[in-house]
């Protein structure tokens, strides 16, 4: 294991300010749904799939991003009545895939985007439905193996694909189903794709039963009752690639241990960095990270 450690600055704690109504909605949607849940579990799951597939807002390019979005070549791929928004950087030769986690958008791969540049790779990446420049709602997993593939036909194959977040499962679903890249980044990703689930019904305090009837919901609306998808959509072996897990030690948001889930399923190709400092989002910006990333790709080891 590699360990990148960074200083960090004291922390200064901040003055205690009163609660507001916006600090206790959480709280709030959770002990309604708990109750409900004692009701009628059903109709909760179905509730609680409602806000489960909901992002929020889609996020904004930033000031530090503007430069590598504003020059990407973009493109739209049309699926299922939906324009997926797509971008391409480079000359063509050697492209790498980069598919963005929840809640983010293409251009959150700038640094990296960047430094592959540099180094003679043609960068390619789309933005997820509800996501960025892209429409919503949110689509499954199969649906992004449609994207993948017209961006494949368009641009690879790849030589390589880097992933962040809830993008880690997204690419190696895709590395299971025929994408051609034998070499693998996944940043801050879950080993477990039923841990999605969990961290939501983590954060909104949702019992058991929410959690159950929640996995039900996503079963009977996406995929026709199909209790397998926890596993087929979870990390397994994939032979003969190698992959670069890279993970920060204190991440909040997708917690160290999935790290480690991910090494063990995905055999002896797979190599963990873990950071400190950098939590689930400064990861991709981190000049250490980004230069992992880089040599990683052009055939070195972690």
């Amino acid at each position: 294991m590699t360990t990148t450690d960074l200083s960090q600055r004291p922390s200064v704690r901040p003055a205690p300010r009163p609660a507001r109504l916006a600090d206790r909605v959480p709280a709030l949607v959770g002990a309604s749904l708990n109750a409900g849940a004692r009701l009628a579990p059903r109709v909760t799951g179905r509730l609680a799939l409602e806000l489960w597939r909901r992002p929020g807002r889609p996020a904004a390019v930033r000031d530090d991003e503007q430069d590598v979005h504003t020059a990407a070549r973009r493109s739209l791929v049309d699926h299922d009545g939906t324009e997926v928004a797509a971008y391409a950087w480079g000359d063509g030769e050697r492209p790498v895939l980069f598919v963005h986690g929840w809640g983010a958008r293409a251009s959150r791969f700038a640094e990296v985007v960047a430094a592959l540049l540099g180094a003679g790779y043609s960068p390619v990446a789309y933005d997820a439905w509800g996501h960025g420049a892209t429409p919503g709602p949110v689509r499954t997993i199969v649906e992004h193996q449609v994207v993948i593939a017209e961006l494949e036909r368009r641009h690879g194959p790849f030589a390589g694909v880097v992933a962040h977040s809830f993008g880690v499962p997204v690419a190696l679903y895709a590395a299971r189903s025929g994408l051609r890249a034998e070499r693998l980044v996944a940043l801050s990703g879950m080993g477990e794709f039923g841990y999605v689930v969990d961290t939501f019904c983590e954060r909104l305090g949702l019992g058991a039963t929410v959690n159950r009837e929640l996995r039900r919901a996503i079963e009977r609306a996406w995929f026709a009752g199909d209790t397998g998808i926890w596993e087929r959509f979870s990390a397994q072996p994939l032979p003969d690639r190698e992959v670069l897990v890279v993970h920060d030690a204190a991440d909040r948001v997708v917690d160290r241990s999935q790290a480690d889930r991910l090494v063990e399923a995905l055999g002896d190709g797979a190599r963990l960095v873990e950071t400190r400092g950098l939590g689930h989002g400064r990861i991709l910006r981190d000049q250490a990270v980004v230069g992992e990333v880089v040599a990683f790709l052009e055939g070195g080891r972690p």
